[in-house]
Protein backbone atom coordinates (compact mmCIF):
# COMPACT_ATOMS: atom_id res chain seq x y z
CA UNK A 1 0.00 0.00 0.00
CA UNK A 2 1.30 3.44 -0.84
CA UNK A 3 0.96 6.69 1.05
CA UNK A 4 1.45 10.14 -0.48
CA UNK A 5 2.87 13.14 1.36
CA UNK A 6 3.30 16.77 0.30
CA UNK A 7 5.89 19.46 1.09
CA UNK A 8 5.56 23.22 1.52
CA UNK A 9 7.67 23.52 -1.65
CA UNK A 10 4.97 21.70 -3.67
CA UNK A 11 6.64 18.32 -4.08
CA UNK A 12 4.74 15.09 -3.60
CA UNK A 13 6.33 11.86 -2.41
CA UNK A 14 4.53 8.52 -2.78
CA UNK A 15 5.98 5.90 -0.45
CA UNK A 16 5.74 2.14 -0.94
CA UNK A 17 7.87 0.22 1.55
CA UNK A 18 11.31 1.88 1.59
CA UNK A 19 10.95 3.18 -1.98
CA UNK A 20 9.52 6.58 -2.86
CA UNK A 21 8.49 8.27 -6.10
CA UNK A 22 8.82 12.07 -6.17
CA UNK A 23 7.31 14.75 -8.38
CA UNK A 24 5.81 18.21 -8.29
CA UNK A 25 2.17 18.93 -7.57
CA UNK A 26 -0.46 20.05 -10.02
CA UNK A 27 -0.42 23.45 -8.30
CA UNK A 28 3.35 23.75 -8.86
CA UNK A 29 3.18 22.92 -12.56
CA UNK A 30 0.33 25.45 -12.98
CA UNK A 31 2.49 28.16 -11.39
CA UNK A 32 5.48 27.29 -13.58
CA UNK A 33 3.65 27.11 -16.88
CA UNK A 34 4.73 24.95 -19.81
CA UNK A 35 7.92 23.04 -19.01
CA UNK A 36 10.60 23.01 -21.68
CA UNK A 37 13.42 21.18 -19.86
CA UNK A 38 13.89 18.89 -16.86
CA UNK A 39 17.39 18.34 -15.42
CA UNK A 40 17.17 14.94 -13.70
CA UNK A 41 19.56 13.62 -11.03
CA UNK A 42 21.98 10.77 -11.68
CA UNK A 43 20.98 7.28 -10.56
CA UNK A 44 22.95 6.40 -7.43
CA UNK A 45 23.14 10.01 -6.22
CA UNK A 46 22.73 10.41 -2.47
CA UNK A 47 20.25 13.12 -1.55
CA UNK A 48 19.71 14.81 1.78
CA UNK A 49 16.36 16.29 2.73
CA UNK A 50 16.20 19.80 1.25
CA UNK A 51 18.85 19.20 -1.43
CA UNK A 52 18.07 20.42 -4.94
CA UNK A 53 17.45 17.17 -6.80
CA UNK A 54 15.95 18.42 -10.06
CA UNK A 55 15.77 21.70 -11.95
CA UNK A 56 12.68 22.27 -14.08
CA UNK A 57 12.65 25.03 -16.65
CA UNK A 58 9.50 26.58 -18.06
CA UNK A 59 8.92 29.35 -20.53
CA UNK A 60 8.66 31.64 -17.45
CA UNK A 61 11.48 30.55 -15.14
CA UNK A 62 13.74 27.83 -13.80
CA UNK A 63 12.79 26.28 -10.49
CA UNK A 64 14.49 23.89 -8.10
CA UNK A 65 12.77 20.72 -6.94
CA UNK A 66 13.95 19.63 -3.50
CA UNK A 67 14.32 16.18 -2.04
CA UNK A 68 11.61 15.64 0.60
CA UNK A 69 13.77 13.12 2.49
CA UNK A 70 17.21 11.52 2.67
CA UNK A 71 17.87 8.68 0.28
CA UNK A 72 19.54 7.38 -2.86
CA UNK A 73 18.21 7.95 -6.38
CA UNK A 74 17.27 4.55 -7.82
CA UNK A 75 15.50 5.62 -11.03
CA UNK A 76 14.72 8.73 -13.06
CA UNK A 77 11.90 9.39 -15.50
CA UNK A 78 13.84 9.29 -18.78
CA UNK A 79 10.65 10.08 -20.74
CA UNK A 80 10.94 13.68 -19.49
CA UNK A 81 14.17 14.16 -21.43
CA UNK A 82 12.26 14.13 -24.72
CA UNK A 83 8.85 15.20 -23.37
CA UNK A 84 9.07 17.52 -20.33
CA UNK A 85 5.41 18.45 -20.84
CA UNK A 86 4.45 15.16 -19.13
CA UNK A 87 4.99 17.06 -15.89
CA UNK A 88 2.31 19.54 -17.00
CA UNK A 89 -0.19 16.96 -18.25
CA UNK A 90 0.23 14.31 -15.53
CA UNK A 91 2.24 15.74 -12.62
CA UNK A 92 1.26 12.99 -10.18
CA UNK A 93 1.28 10.21 -12.80
CA UNK A 94 3.50 9.85 -15.89
CA UNK A 95 5.19 13.16 -15.01
CA UNK A 96 6.99 11.80 -11.92
CA UNK A 97 10.62 12.95 -11.61
CA UNK A 98 12.68 10.39 -9.69
CA UNK A 99 12.49 7.35 -7.43
CA UNK A 100 14.61 6.89 -4.34
CA UNK A 101 15.38 4.41 -1.59
CA UNK A 102 14.60 6.19 1.68
CA UNK A 103 17.20 6.12 4.41
CA UNK A 104 15.06 7.69 7.18
CA UNK A 105 11.29 7.25 6.99
CA UNK A 106 10.96 9.31 10.18
CA UNK A 107 11.52 12.41 8.02
CA UNK A 108 8.10 11.86 6.44
CA UNK A 109 6.37 12.71 9.72
CA UNK A 110 6.83 16.46 9.18
CA UNK A 111 5.17 16.39 5.76
CA UNK A 112 1.52 17.15 4.95
CA UNK A 113 -1.22 14.79 3.85
CA UNK A 114 -3.36 15.75 0.87
CA UNK A 115 -6.00 17.59 2.92
CA UNK A 116 -3.40 19.70 4.73
CA UNK A 117 -1.65 20.46 1.43
CA UNK A 118 -4.88 21.53 -0.25
CA UNK A 119 -5.61 23.81 2.71
CA UNK A 120 -2.12 25.35 2.44
CA UNK A 121 -2.65 26.39 -1.20
CA UNK A 122 -6.30 27.45 -0.85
Amino acid sequence: MSKTYFTEDHEWIRVEGDTATVGITDYAQEQLGDLVFVDLPETGRALSKGDTAVVVESVKAASDVYSPADGEVTDVNEALTSDPSLVNTAPTGDGWLWKMRLSDQGQLEGLMDEDAYKASIA
